[in-house]
């Protein structure tokens, strides 16, 4: 099970092919090569990068 690197949780959902949404903290999580690319939706439905919030270690995917 996939654990959101944001607030530790596992309460995540998947929307599409490698990727996941996070229904505690509302962020969307993506799989690129065994590391998690991390987006806030905007209300325009945008997303805007998190990625430069967490290290390599923390985007590594935790099953």
């Amino acid at each position: 099970m996939l654990v959101c690197p944001n607030c530790n949780e596992k309460d995540i959902g998947k929307i599409g092919a490698q990727q996941f949404y996070c229904w505690n903290c509302f962020i969307e999580l993506s799989v690129f090569n065994d590391k998690l690319a991390i987006h806030q939706v905007e209300s325009d439905g945008s997303l805007s990068s998190l990625d430069d919030l967490f290290t390599e270690d923390e985007r590594k995917i935790q099953w």
